[in-house]
């Protein structure tokens, strides 16, 4: 009897509805993919084969106290959510069993998955994409090492507080200079990174 009952959930009237439904929730994720991949500040691209469900569930929580999201993701979606944008070429960094770390803040997902990283060999940071651009695994790194938006925020008050002659300096920097950094987008730290790194190879 219930061998009679599953033949016939999976027989051919079932299979339109069942396709229907997997195309719709297909979209569904492809859309809020495409959504995650514009709006975030940073998304860490990373590979989590081996872990644990304990320690996937406590790098989530460490995701979630930062601001930030971990999600598993099916590779194909996310290309098609990737194609035709400007971000094209992070397609690349998804093979083999893929998660990213999300959030406003283009720090925080990052931080959290370096730290996590170290601390978890299992946990392999392949790359992401930062602002309109894909980075590398250094590129992560190089992002990680940068104070969060609320550390910038603790920094900014420390000035405001600071004796009148510090704040004098600080307000009397070039103002291009300065007019850049305030217009600069939060997200937009590609070129910080390329200069970062080109840095860190001019001095080897």
């Amino acid at each position: 009897m219930v061998e009679a009952v599953e033949v016939g959930l999976a027989g051919p009237a079932s299979e339109p509805w069942r396709d229907a439904v997997e195309r719709a929730e297909k979209v569904e994720m492809v859309e809020h993919l495409g959504h995650v991949f514009e709006e975030s500040g940073s998304v860490v691209v990373a590979r989590y084969t081996g872990l644990t469900v304990a320690e996937m569930t406590d790098l989530r929580e460490r995701m979630k106290a930062a601001g930030a999201r971990f999600k598993v993701v099916k590779n194909r979606l996310a290309k098609i959510a990737l194609q035709n944008t400007d971000r094209a070429d992070a397609a690349e960094l998804f093979v083999e069993p893929t998660g990213i770390a999300y959030a406003e803040d283009p720090v925080a997902p990052a931080k959290v998955a370096a730290q996590f990283a170290k601390e978890k060999d299992k946990f392999i940071i392949v790359g992401g994409i930062v602002g309109k651009g894909a980075v590398d695994a250094e590129g992560i790194k190089a992002l990680a090492d940068m104070p969060s938006i609320d550390e910038m925020r603790a920094r900014l008050v420390g000035v405001l507080n600071a004796p009148a002659g510090k704040l004098v300096r600080t307000l009397n920097a070039p103002g291009e200079k300065l007019a850049r950094t305030l217009n600069a987008p939060a997200s937009d730290l590609v070129g910080v990174l390329q200069a970062r790194k080109q840095q860190q190879e001019e001095a080897a």
